[in-house]
């Protein structure tokens, strides 16, 4: 142990987060350290008023600091009847830094995965059911995994025929993409997926 075992406990804790191995959060720690007044006290802060004021969405699981969250609370995002069902908060707000629309999100919390222990009743699957009705459109727009597709097919039988239009994310090529470069999996979908010019 080089540090103090404050340092010790906040390298630790930093190395628990994606991306960050215990490597990386050694350096990230002797670079707030080093920066303690321009860095560390100002996320210290940061931290401390984000424990306060975090709170997760009661309507659809995004994460802000109001429930409705702003994106529920937008009257103008009702206009559209489109619901946009993802995994996670990090799909959200992806789809939101793509500006997708003024749409509306529903956030699942994982997909289904009977070998991790994952069924329904632990996904907000029955919180969509009951959302569904007040929509046109639902957009399944989870990961093109295996647990993905389940979760999807799920929740399109869930959902049964007489429920609002069901679609998924288109997948294939990616914009910029060289065919070169593609798996197998992904051009044959993107085959399947083809669109008249």
């Amino acid at each position: 142990m080089a540090g103090g075992p404050e340092i010790e406990q906040l390298i630790q804790l930093l190395s628990r987060l994606p991306g960050l191995g215990p490597r990386s959060a050694r350096r990230a720690v002797l670079h707030l350290i080093k920066k303690k007044d321009q860095l560390m006290i100002p996320l210290s802060a940061a931290l401390d008023r984000a424990v306060l004021a975090v709170r997760v969405c009661e309507t659809c699981g995004n994460v802000d600091t109001q429930s409705p969250c702003a994106i529920c609370a937008d009257p103008r995002r009702a206009e559209t009847g489109m619901l946009i069902v993802v995994e996670d908060v990090a799909d959200l707000w992806a789809l939101e830094r793509a500006g997708v629309g003024a749409v509306r999100y529903h956030v699942l919390g994982g997909v289904l995965s009977p070998l991790d222990g994952v069924g329904p009743d632990d996904l907000s699957i029955d919180q969509l059911l009951a959302r569904a009705p007040d929509y046109r459109e639902i957009v399944l727009a989870v990961n093109a995994t295996v647990e993905g597709q389940t979760t999807a097919h799920y929740i399109t039988d869930r959902l049964g025929p007489n429920g609002p239009k069901i679609t998924r994310l288109a997948h294939g090529v990616p914009v910029g993409g060289e065919l070169d470069y593609l798996d197998e999996g992904t051009l044959s979908q993107a085959l399947k997926a083809r669109t008249q010019i």
